[in-house]
């Protein structure tokens, strides 16, 4: 029996007694989830040292310091303001009831769905594994946590930190491959909410409609920026290059090419050059820049490279201390990629038709705002949008007329760590959310209950249909039909 087989049929196995367990145990009572939530948060904050240590390992360079911020410090923050939140989100919600329906009651109830099947990718591996187990555990589910082969190390003690923290009747971690991950998909699960690639988001929702199991996906797509006219091009410039280069461009919502008013062409470049060498002073010798997770990644941002350069772009690595080879923007010596600007791009490039998930930002020019806007929306809808100027009016142009799962306006990335808000895609780049409260919705089930009166005028309109039932008709569809009803 192969590993990935083994570790299948244990999670198999683990599956069904949760099951079980959801189908026959009550809900757990908003003490039972906020102890667990505390301990989750407790293990996470104990256990940061070794996250850091394994994160490094397995990316080969990545500073404990990005770690922290990225990763620790995101679950830690959702996790509070969940607990802080989590007994209003559990009550019944009062609902208006139609007259006719008076003095009947009606109310929506909050369930947990059941066992969730969380699927995290390889990037932020701690985050987007953790994140949606404590919303899904504050939700009352029970969940099977699948992180990526691609991180060995950090899933070995997310396995640990799980289930020392919980129990495994409560959550498990299925460490394997590609196997275990369609061996869990094809499981009735009550929710899957995977991350990672669209490619792999087909799959997913096509093993899910076995089971009509309801999915969220948080993929990704080509985010644009636009820089139409900020006040001060330098400080917008390094905005973008901190949004760019945090895991060496290695994140979902990171800036994938800029859109730059063709006066502002010349001095952005410029400004973020500059920028880029006081962030990252050196590369391949930078413990605080990170490296490319896997030879094969690797391969392919080079090729995204040869690719631009053959069909004549552009390309300029930004290496302050001259580390590279000449005409290089990578050193395969650590799977280190220099921050590298892209001009005179063309749609036929690769570059502009993959998520490039990388260090690489190639640079537009456009004419008018409408240029701007028209671009981004020929395109398939982005995670997510960012907009750098300050016009108000413009602004406001640009969040009514494109689409994307959300938006940051003169900076990037931040409407992500906004616990308050929703954080999902649209289309290609998603569907669902999570975070807040409505993550909370997202793993619960909303059953609607009314609770008739003693006293109800159901009774007027029941057979046999006379009179007074046709009196109540009549003035139930006035009120209904309001200005139509003539």
């Amino acid at each position: 029996m192969s590993p990935d087989t083994a570790a299948l049929a244990e999670i198999e196995h683990r599956f069904r007694q949760m099951h079980a367990a959801s189908r026959s145990a009550p809900a757990w009572d908003k003490a039972t989830r906020l102890d667990l939530l505390s301990r989750l948060r407790k293990a996470i904050v104990t256990s940061r040292e070794e996250i850091a240590d394994a994160i490094a390992a397995d990316f080969g360079t990545r500073a404990r310091e990005e770690t922290l911020m990225a990763e620790i410090l995101p679950c830690c923050t959702l996790i509070q303001h969940t607990m802080k939140n989590l007994g209003s989100w559990m009550g019944p919600e009062k609902r208006p009831t139609a007259i006719t329906f008076w003095p009947g009651k009606s109310r929506v109830h909050y369930q947990p769905k059941g066992v969730v099947l969380v699927v995290a990718p390889w990037n932020y591996p701690v985050q987007l594994a953790l994140a949606p187990l404590a919303t899904a555990i504050a939700a009352g589910n029970r969940v099977i946590v699948k992180p990526s082969e691609l991180t060995p190390r950090t899933s070995d003690v997310l396995a640990r930190l799980v289930e020392h923290a919980l129990g495994p009747d409560i959550a498990a971690v299925a460490i394997g491959g590609p196997d275990v991950a369609a061996g869990l998909s094809a499981l009735p699960f009550d929710h899957i909410l995977f991350t990672g690639s669209t490619a792999v988001g087909h799959k997913v929702m096509a093993a899910a409609a076995q089971h009509l199991t309801p999915v969220t996906l948080e993929l990704g797509g080509k985010s644009p920026t636009i820089v139409d006219s900020p006040r001060d091009i330098a400080i917008a410039a390094e905005k973008i290059a901190r949004g760019k280069l945090l895991n060496a461009g290695q994140t979902c919502i990171a800036p994938d090419y800029a859109l730059v008013q063709s006066k502002l062409m010349d001095a952005f470049v410029g400004a973020y050059a500059a920028a880029t060498a006081k962030l990252y002073p050196s590369v391949v010798g930078n413990p605080q820049y990170s490296a490319i997770v896997n030879g094969r990644h690797y391969d392919r941002l080079m090729g995204l490279l040869d690719d631009a350069t053959r069909k004549g772009a552009t390309v300029t690595p930004i290496d302050p201390a001259r580390e590279l080879a000449a005409g290089s923007a990578g050193s395969s010596n650590g799977r280190k990629i220099a921050p590298t600007l892209v001009t005179n791009v063309r749609d036929d490039m690769a570059i502009m038709q993959e998520e490039i998930f990388g260090p690489l930002l190639p640079v537009l020019p456009y004419g008018t705002l409408d240029e701007a806007i028209g671009y981004v929306n020929a395109r398939p809808r982005p995670l997510a949008l960012y907009y750098f100027g300050e016009d108000a009016r413009r602004a406001d142009e640009v969040v009514a007329r494109t689409t994307s799962g959300g938006v940051t306006l003169n900076d990037t990335l931040l409407h992500f760590a906004q616990e308050a808000m929703p954080f999902g895609g649209i289309g290609p780049s998603g569907m669902g959310g999570y975070h807040g409260r409505e993550g909370f919705l997202t793993f619960s089930h909303a059953k609607s209950t009314f609770v008739q009166s003693r006293f109800a005028l159901t009774g007027l309109v029941s057979p046999p249909y006379g009179a007074t039932f046709a009196r109540v008709m009549k003035a139930a569809l006035r009120r209904a039909a309001g200005r139509d009803a003539a």
